[in-house]
Parts: structure tokens; sequence; C-alpha cells
């Protein structure tokens, strides 16, 4: 749909893929060959800057807006922008960017109160307008170029629009009709959160964004505030169902929930009231969809995609989808091709959108179990909450405040990051707080250790982190998940052993080695990864001793892994329970012997001891099964068992997946009383990942996607946590350790790319404490050597308006 001359359209394509939402700069130009009548449903910000942009693009469009409310029924009081969206506008059309900026309310700080403490963190920056304000600019934009506004107009059905014009964008919020009308196709999924929240304002300006918590007699309650005009506030009062059931505010009326609140946030508004604006009690909805287009309709903003407010994403998603869609329809030979590459570009942006608001939403939610926090702690973990906002950017904005937190924290100076403050477990301390996680290396001879796992895990070592563990290693050869996996059932292993921990020791003075005990229990009998995950032996593999390859498997309950795949595991009988307790506590018998610093017991990711937590894998009817009292049963004599054994001043810890990403799996709450039942029994630390439960699991992915996990039981039990969970930069480790979300870091993958990545991280930081020595060979690396250009071709920021010949 390209013209022979005309607009330019910023920032799209496949590069704006990768690097943010697109800009367009259109300008005088003649009539594209392309949709010419457009029609809108929802008279929101998004779906009339898409009016605006399509209509100024191409005059000739006949492009009409329908609104079934009046201009001034609007969701809320105040928007947000960010500079990012604000650059898209001016770029795409400056007239509507004088506007918004005319009206503009700036600011750069942050407020969180906290138990009556006002804590203050700067250099953030936003600018907001009234909603209302917003809606006129665009609503006067539209008249200026000619696009129909059918005010207080119910658009007819989608079906019957797409008939009569080249294009429908669905632009009808978050209960779109359009999207309901074809929900066969979008495929919509949309889940309701556990918090109730309601839109209010007040006539005055904050100072500041402003996070004020109230812990009243029924519960916690939150307020988010912020100025958008020089006289006027939004104010949001949220707090949990149950919360706001047990203050009896499900009973109240808009006038009766507004001065509520204004008595509980009395001190946060000045003894000011609250006002609304046909305001009621709801609960956010996330919406996402399969898809985004059918045939030539188009979802746009809420109706496609929804973010929780606490990030201020809502209007700001939908600007940038109008942008994205005028700039592909531009870029485009055929609408359809148009609407596909509009769905391309925006959907990994809107997807980490709603990852990062995800994180917020459940933050809020779990509020209660957060403030207990010191106030500075507190304040950054709220800061930090969406992943977004970092330690590292944090200090760029407000150094003054995240070095008073890290103070706070323990850092020994203020010049050692949070990652090198030492920890303490019984009498091992550990220099810093990164842990080189266990990862299966598949190539052990017979269950031994060999040269490959000394220079795998001695390299490590060297690499600076403060607890390198392996593999895990089993109890027994039926406890193999592989023939290629270690164990510590045969003096041959204990010795091999004791090599790679002297080396550690030795050459790596301060560095820790942490040994991993488990049973593969169901999951055993499998190739080597690398020759099909999960995939069971079949007769042509053997071990080096020759023997039959496949061995038979025992577990909670005679359930396969994979079924119609997997082999059907025997289901354990009292002995063969005994037997499997004496293997582990012989084992940890060996890891003593070994010279192991620290032992944790496996019980997660479906293998034996994970396998009797579960009720998707435990079934069993007896003493072992049901309750999750019994559930916890035999993994809590294992534990005992090998407490017995492992030397009361060495630090025992417990891997568990506290969730089974399964419906029906393993709850939070019983992730907590896991973590409780084995600290009672003297677990000194709780390793916490999630999943590999089931082999139908659904993980939501994402950028230290477990972590959440880990924090909810370090906050609820006030228990040491290890974290595990994509967590891939120190910038990650600094933030969720000053946050109190963990208080060790575990890496996996990181430490495959690079082994020494925690003396880099220190390289990166500037930082040459003793959290992070250098090994006296390698200390003339201790500086990142310099490196050619890195500056490459720039990405395209205008689009060509005639079709290459």
């Amino acid at each position: 749909m390209k013209k022979a001359s005309g607009p330019q359209v910023t920032a799209s394509g496949p590069q704006a893929a990768a690097s943010g939402p697109t800009a367009t700069t259109p300008g005088p130009s003649t009539p594209a060959v392309g949709p010419l009548r457009i029609a809108v449903v929802g008279g929101g910000p998004g779906g009339l800057y898409a009016a605006v942009l399509l209509k100024r693009l191409d005059p000739a469009r006949e492009v009409t807006v329908w609104e079934r409310g009046s201009p001034d029924d609007t969701f809320g009081f105040g928007v947000v922008l960010s500079d990012e969206t604000l650059g898209g506008i001016e770029h795409a059309d400056p007239e509507v960017y004088r506007a918004l900026t005319a009206e503009f309310v700036r600011w750069d700080d942050i407020d969180v109160v906290h138990r009556g403490r006002r804590l203050t963190s700067g250099g953030h920056g936003f600018a907001a307008l009234g909603r209302r304000r917003l809606l006129e600019i665009l609503h006067a934009r539209c008249r200026s170029l000619g696009v129909e506004i059918r005010i207080r107009t119910e658009a007819p059905p989608a079906a019957e629009l797409s008939i009569a014009y080249d294009l429908v964008i669905a632009a009808d919020g978050v209960h779109s009709l359009t999207r309901q009308a074809h929900a066969d196709v979008f495929g919509p999924h949309i889940t309701s959160h556990r918090c109730r929240y309601i839109w209010l304002a007040a006539d005055f300006a904050f100072d500041a964004f402003r996070f004020e918590i109230a812990e009243t007699e029924h519960g916690v309650m939150q307020l988010h505030g912020y100025p958008y005009a020089k006289d006027a506030s939004t104010v949001i009062v949220e707090m949990r169902e149950e919360v706001w059931k047990a203050a009896g505010l499900d009973a109240c009326d808009e006038a009766e929930s507004t001065e509520r609140c204004a008595k509980v946030f009395a001190d946060a508004l000045g003894g000011r009231p609250l006002k609304g604006n046909n305001s009621s009690w709801i609960a956010f909805r996330t919406v996402v969809n399969d898809r985004w287009s059918h045939g030539n309709t188009v979802l746009l903003g809420d109706a496609a995609h929804t973010a929780h407010f606490s990030i201020g994403s809502g209007t700001k998603l939908a600007v940038e989808d109008a942008l994205a869609l005028a700039a592909c329809i531009e870029e485009q030979p055929d609408l359809p091709t148009a609407l596909v590459a509009y769905e391309t570009e925006r959907r990994p942006v809107v997807a980490s959108t709603q990852r990062a608001a995800a994180a917020s939403l459940r933050w809020f939610e779990d509020l209660a179990g957060y403030v207990h926090q010191p106030p500075r702690q507190f304040a950054f973990n709220l800061l930090t909450r969406s992943r977004r906002v970092t330690h590292d950017n944090l200090r760029l904005r407000d150094s003054a405040f995240t070095e008073a937190v890290a103070a706070d924290f323990g850092c020994p100076s203020p010049d050692t990051p949070p990652m090198f403050t030492p920890f303490r477990l019984r009498d091992l301390t550990l220099r810093n707080r990164v842990v080189v996680s266990p990862m299966d290396m598949y190539s052990a001879e017979n269950g031994v250790p060999g040269d490959f796992h000394l220079v795998h895990l001695g390299s490590r070592a060297l690499g600076g982190a403060g607890l390198v563990m392996t593999e895990m290693v089993c109890v027994s050869p039926e406890g193999r998940i592989t023939p290629g996996c270690t164990g510590l059932y045969t003096p041959e292993q204990a010795a091999s052993w004791r090599r790679i921990t002297d080396f550690v020791h030795q050459q790596a003075p301060g560095t820790a080695i942490g040994v991993q005990l488990g049973h593969s229990g169901r999951k055993g009998s499998t190739k080597l990864m690398w020759d099909g995950i999960d995939q069971p032996l079949d007769d042509s593999d053997s071990d080096s001793e020759g023997a039959d390859a496949n061995w038979g498997l025992v577990a909670a309950s005679p359930l396969p892994y994979r079924p119609g795949i997997s082999q059907v595991p025997t289901q354990l009988d009292r002995t063969g329970l005994v037997d499997i307790r004496e293997q582990f506590a012989a084992s940890a018998w060996r890891a003593d012997r070994s010279g192991f610093d620290l032992l944790e017991l496996h019980c997660a990711h479906g293998y034996l001891l994970s396998g009797f937590l579960s009720p998707l894998t435990n079934t069993r009817t007896d003493a072992y099964g049901g309750t999750l009292a019994r559930r916890l049963r035999f993994p809590l004599e294992v534990f005992d068992a090998v407490r017995g054994i492992w030397p009361d001043d060495k630090p025992m810890t417990v891997r568990i997946s506290a969730t089974d990403w399964a419906e029906g799996g393993t709850t939070e709450q019983e992730a907590v009383e896991i973590a409780r039942a084995f600290v009672a029994h003297g677990a000194d630390a709780i390793d916490v990942s999630t999943g590999q439960v089931v082999a139908d699991e659904a993980p939501e992915f994402g950028r230290s996607y477990q972590t959440p996990y880990a924090d909810r039981i370090r906050n609820a039990l006030d228990v040491p946590v290890i974290a595990v969970g994509a967590i891939s930069s120190w910038d990650d480790v600094n933030s969720l350790l000053l946050a109190g979300r963990a208080d060790l870091c575990a890496l996996a993958r990181p430490h495959l790319y690079d082994p020494h990545w925690t003396l880099h991280a220190a390289a990166e930081q500037d930082y040459a404490g003793p959290g992070a020595p250098w090994p006296l060979p390698y200390r003339a690396g201790s500086r990142k050597p310099p490196t050619g250009r890195t500056d490459g071709p720039k990405p395209r920021l205008s689009l060509r308006t005639t079709k290459p010949s």
C-alpha cells in the first residue's frame, strides 16, 4: 500500500520489533492504494489516535469512529505517558504532540510511605495529563482532519462493518464486543485477579508519584496517587478481595466508598476529600489473545491486551499500537500482510510489558507479606517489583537512595555491590551470594565423576562463585537419570569426588562446594540429554559394563512420566522405602568424607522425592499419600536420615518445585508449607525451583520467572532461600538481594556460557574486594580487554515511501 511520494513512517518493521514501539512521521500525501474506508469501534485514546494517523497519512480516506459513551465518559482520571511514547507521537503528529506537552504535568520523584515513614527516590521522570483533556485533544485533531466521530452511538457489529469498510479497527476496550463476537478466531484468554480497586481523584496535586500503605484492622490497603494537572491527582485505592469484603466496601456505593477511602488515607490527602466519576470497585482482568486480526478486522489496545495499571501501561500500549498499525499499513503491499506485520511487531513488545505488569500485579496482591520489611528495603522492593527497574538503574537515578538501602542490607562498604556481601549458613560463610546451580553433565562412567567433572567444577570454582554445586548425584545405580549420571554409592565414586573437592579447596580457597543428592524415580533409565531428552533407553543402549541398558524404575505411584513413552514405575512398598532412605544416608556419609561443604536434598523436578510431594504424581492411599502432611512423610524421613549423618556444623538445603505449572498440582500455599516442614526438621535454606514434575506443564517463562516463589517462601517464613530461574545478569542478582526476595542466587546457563561469570561481574562493577578475588595466575586478566568498534549500522528510522523497482 505504498505511494509514489508522501509521508514517512519511522521505527517500524522487523527492527522495531526488537527495539520497541513504532513512530510515524506523516506529512502531506497523495492517495494511497489500500484501505480507503476505515471504521474504528471505540473512541478511547487508541482508537482516536489510530483514526488521526490514518487520516493524516492519507486525507482521501474516509475514517469513522463510533463511541457509545459521551465525550467525557472515561475510565479513570489521569494518564501517564513515557518519554519513548511521546517521542513516537512527536514524530507521528507534531500538532498532537504540541497540544499534549502544553498540558503535561512533569515530576521526577516517587514517594513510598510505609508505617508512617516517607521515603523518596528521585530521577524517574514522569509526564501526565488528564484523560478527559487527552480525549479533547484527540477529538479536536480528528475534527480538523475530517474524521467523523459518532458520539453516543453503538457501532454496528464488526461482521457488518467488515463488509462495508476496507478496515475495521476494534478498539472497544477490555470488554470488547468485537472480540467476544469472534472469540473462536481471536482466541481470548481472560484472567481475573485477586485485588479490588477503584479509580478516584483529589482536587490537589501530589508532588510525587505516591504509594502509601495502610495496615487496617481488616487487612492491608494501598494507595497509588499521581498528579495529572496543577490542581488534580489520580488516586487509586486497591486491596485484596477478602480485605475489601471484611471492610464492608463490597456493600458501599460510590459516595460511601469515596468517603471511606478518604478517611483511610487522610494523611496522604491532607484531610481533603476524594471524588469519583461513575467509579466502582472492580477486579483487574488480564486479556491475552491468540490472534489479533480476523479478515479485515484488527484488535487494538485493551481489546487485544491489557497490562496492570500499576506500571501505567494501558494508554501507552494503545497509542503505540496505533502508531505501529498505521506504520505497517503504509509499509506493506496489502492489508493482510500489514495486519500480520503489525501483530508480529507489537506482540513481543506487549508480551514483555505484560510480564512486567504481571510481576507488579502479583507484588501488590502479596503486599501483606512485605509490610514487615524495613522501610528502605520495602521501598526498594516496591520500586523494583516489575523487574524493569533494577538496582543499577536506580543507582544511576538516585545513588543516595540505593546506597542507603545497601547499607541497611549489610554491604561491607559503599563500593561493595550487594552480591559480594558474605552470607553465613551454620559454620559455613560464603564470600558472596552467587551459586553455580546444579547442572547435569551426563558425562560419568559407572557413576564415577572423571576429568571432565574436575575441569567443569574446578573452572567454575576458579570463576569466583561463592558456592559451586554438583549435578544431582545419585544414591544408587537405579537412581540415575541416565547411564552418564554421577553417583555416591561406591568407594571409587567417593574417591573421585574427593579429588574434585580437594582441587576446589586448594586452588580456589574461599569457594565452597556442595553436593546435591537425589534419586531419579520415574524419570530414570533415559538416554543422554543430547541423544533424546526424557527418551527411555532402548536395547541398543548399554552402560560401560555391557549390562542391559534399561533398569526398573520405582516411584511414589505407578504413573509414567510420559504416558505411552516412558517406562511405568513400580510403586514403592515399605521395604523399598526403607532401602532408599538408607541409600540416601549412606551417600550422605560418603559425601562428608568426600569433603563437601554443603549438602542439598533434591526434592524437585519430578524425581523420586518430588514425586511424593506433588498430588499429580502421588496417588497413594496409604500413610504416604493423600493430604500434604502424608505426602511429606517420606521426603521428611529421608531428610531426617541424611541430617542425622551429615555433620552438625555443615549446612543442609532442600530444593523444591514450588509449582508444577499444571492444574491440580502443588499450590503456592502448599509450597510454603513444604518449605516450613523442612525448615522445622533442620533445613538451613530452601532452594526454590519450579516445574519439571509432569510432562504437560505450561511454565510462564520470562526474566527471573521463578523468583516470585522464592520471594513468597522467604517472606512468609523468614527463612533463607536460594532463587533460581532465568537470573542472567549481575544487576538481577543485586536487585533480588536488596529487595529481600532472595539470600542467594543460583545461575546455570550463564555459568555454561562463562565459567568466570562472577569475576567478570565484579570487574564490570569496578569491584576488587574480598568477595571476588582473582586467582593469582589469572590476575593479569582482571581487566576487560579492549575490543574493536561495536557501533554497527544505525537502525532504520524512516520508511521508504516508494516500492523498490
